[in-house]
């Protein structure tokens, strides 16, 4: 995990610095957003820009260009866009991006303003972000980076706030880029532990096989059973110091298939390449429960991460074969690629036991996502339209965009079974995001529920403003955002 510290910071009091970033905005030319002293850390900042200028400067959101005076900083005009939340988070990425190795970065942002204050420094430290475990060299990043304004009234807690969030997403994407082989699923249960031990209000216990048997966890046991390496389910729960018996209780639920080969019915070569990410949801879940205690969450929160290979072996689950979730309802296999939707199945009978306010589960589950809505863009199942919308506004409010899909009843028929209560897979070709979400769908009885479905956005072929190749651990700050939300 590597991320840089911010520090807050007087503009007036700035020492040495080599890149100083200000914000633009678009307003019939180049306009500086903040207000800034007509000289900082030495350099001579200019207060109004020629029409010519301001026509040749870039004013989108993460759109930079550079000033080098000399005997002071290189000054970098970044444009913020609109000034909406997603272009104070671009600013603080192409601010960081544009440091050289070693160099002392400051980036101005506007006073009183702790949403676009924390979202700067929160732009800034994901752009840092490199997943360097398994290089014999490190990539040498930016020395340091100050986030300063005229003010400072709010600006450590803004910070703050923003580096417990770019902790949590460093945390998650660390396990999800993790290689399998250095990471199954107990390997996988014990960090999330030691991360959970380590968080305030919070305490967490972990399954083995043994306890998993007799909890009568039939979807996991299936999956695992075609693995050498045993399953394992998490459990950690959040209470704040103020709970009483009315505090809302979320729970969150996430995947984690810590490698899918796709079992018996084996993927491609090609296929197999990215699927050591397939435990996302899980990671997810938490690590946003690590940071509740941090952010100042008011609800109490339960992350259920159940985790295990689908692997082909000769004691693998077959296609034909039937397995019975812990609610009793029984699951005909006629695709063992179609596995997360098994684990899911008894982590949301857990849940739903719990008889939470609410529960969202997190998972990398179906193409039929990609295909619909690409790689940007989750899909979202809800059985509560206020639940919908929040989770909606969250994502709009975060960059995590998910888009509201249907649950139509009368698809139920899409999973109907010949031998048993259902099946695995719906019809071939046709709404195979809306399947799989209709059977997560049997398992949660009468709890208030939604379904990320974030296959396509869980991983990044680019790199990109904030978003760094590989792991995105997208929505777990749509979570942390919705979570904060919550009283």
């Amino acid at each position: 995990m590597t991320t840089i510290p911010v520090a807050p910071s007087k503009v007036a009091d700035l020492g040495e610095v080599d890149l100083l970033v200000l914000p633009v905005r678009d307003d019939d030319g180049a306009v500086l957003a903040v207000a800034v002293p007509e000289n900082v850390a030495g350099f001579s900042v200019p207060q109004v820009f020629d029409e010519d200028f301001a026509r040749s400067t870039g004013t989108g959101a993460g759109e930079s260009t550079a000033i080098r005076g000399f005997g002071g900083p290189t000054l970098l005009l970044v444009g913020i866009g609109s000034g909406d939340l997603e272009g104070w988070r671009r600013f603080g990425a192409a601010a960081s991006r544009a440091g050289r190795p070693g160099q002392h970065v400051a980036l101005v942002v506007p006073p009183k303003d702790a949403a676009a204050q924390e979202a700067a420094a929160l732009g800034a430290l994901l752009a840092t972000y490199r997943f360097d475990r398994h290089r014999s060299t490190q990539r040498e990043g930016v020395g340091s980076i100050a986030v300063a304004s005229s003010s400072i009234v709010g600006l450590d807690k803004a910070v703050a706030s923003a580096a417990t969030t770019a902790d949590a997403v460093a945390f998650a994407k660390d396990l999800i880029n993790e290689p399998a082989g250095h990471l199954s699923p107990s390997e996988m249960a014990k960090r999330a532990a030691t991360r959970l031990k380590a968080a305030k209000h919070t305490t967490v216990e972990v399954w083995e096989k043994a306890r998993i048997e007799k909890e009568k966890l039939g979807g996991l046991l299936g999956v695992a059973q075609g693995s050498l390496e045993p399953p394992r389910l998490v459990i950690g729960r959040y209470v704040p110091e103020k709970a009483t018996a009315k505090t809302p209780h979320i729970v969150l639920v996430g995947k984690g298939v810590t490698f899918d080969s796709g079992g018996l019915s084996l993927k491609t070569g090609a296929g197999m390449m990215t699927m050591k990410t397939d435990m996302s949801g899980a990671a997810i879940v938490v690590a946003a429960l690590g940071a509740c205690d941090d952010l100042g969450v008011k609800v109490k929160v339960t992350a259920i991460a159940p985790m295990t290979e689908n692997m082909p072996s000769g004691s693998a689950v077959r296609p034909g074969d039937v397995l019975t979730a812990r609610n009793g309802k029984t699951m005909e296999i006629l695709n063992t690629d179609a596995e997360g939707r098994l684990i899911l199945a008894d982590a949301l009978c857990i849940g739903a036991e719990m008889e939470p306010t609410v529960m969202i589960d997190v998972a990398t589950l179906t193409g039929a996502q990609v295909v619909a809505l690409g790689s940007d863009i989750a899909a979202s199942y809800a059985t509560d339209q206020a639940l919908s919308n929040a989770l909606f506004d969250a994502g709009e409010a975060e960059g995590e965009h998910n888009w509201p899909m249907p649950l139509p009843a009368y698809y139920r028929s899409h999973i109907d079974s010949e031998v048993a209560d259902m099946k695995n897979i719906g019809k071939t070709g046709e709404a195979g995001s809306v399947s799989a979400a209709l059977f997560l769908q049997e398992f949660v009885g009468e709890t208030t529920w939604a379904h990320l479905d974030i296959a396509g956005p869980g991983r990044s072929e680019v790199e990109s403003g904030y978003k760094t190749r590989g792991a995105t651990a997208f929505s777990l700050r749509t979570l942390l955002t919705y979570l904060r939300t919550l009283r």
